[in-house]
């Protein structure tokens, strides 16, 4: 057993500290000791990348594993002459923090899109209160009383939940003239039921 009497440790005791760069092409072969130092020298540095780009501390851990099991996956193609592994792996979290971001603005447009599809459309308080409180025989009666013209606006408004824009698209006419219309429909239907304002 080698002994340390003169003060300086005896060569064959101290192991050289490996670059990350020579651990990762270690880890290129499957050394998975390697590759756990790699991890510890570089994953809070890729952290720290992501979490600048996403702003989001759970995000960002979920990128700093994404981007540490493809550096694991693909050592192979590590080569130190195109650059640092440290460099490699703050490029690759850089972009996948990108790519989250991106990911994450279409997921809420699209949820967004999903929302605004499915979203009953507000009716006007008067026509709630007609189809609430009279009976179809009672409204039908006084949608009969309307003009032609009105009648046609209302319905499409009201029980077709057009807006006023597409009712206009359909009828080919001015949006104010097709506000007027159903405004003096609404008025006219809500005097003949007995609405009270």
């Amino acid at each position: 057993m080698p002994t340390a009497s003169r003060g300086a440790p005896d060569e064959a005791d101290v192991a050289p500290t490996a670059s990350v760069d020579d651990l990762l092409e270690r880890a290129a072969g499957g050394d998975q000791q390697a590759f756990a130092q790699v991890y510890d020298a570089l994953s809070s540095g890729v952290f720290g990348t992501c979490l600048a780009v996403l702003r989001d501390r759970d995000h960002a851990a979920e990128v700093t594993q994404e981007v540490m099991l493809e550096l694991w996956r693909t050592a192979p193609r590590f080569d130190r002459r195109r650059g640092s592994a440290r460099t490699w792996a703050l490029t690759l979290a850089h972009r996948r923090a990108v790519d989250r971001v991106r990911s994450v603005q279409a997921e809420r447009a699209r949820d967004q899109r999903v929302m605004d599809t499915h979203l009953e459309r507000p009716f006007d308080v008067v026509a709630e209160e007609v189809e609430g409180t009279m009976d179809r025989a009672r409204v039908r009666q006084c949608l009969g009383g309307l003009t032609p013209t009105q009648h046609e606006a209302v319905v499409l408004a009201y029980y077709g939940g057009r807006t006023y824009r597409e009712v206009a698209d359909q009828l080919a006419t001015p949006v104010a003239t097709v506000k007027t219309r159903i405004r003096d429909g609404l008025i006219r239907l809500r005097d003949c039921l007995g609405v009270e304002r």
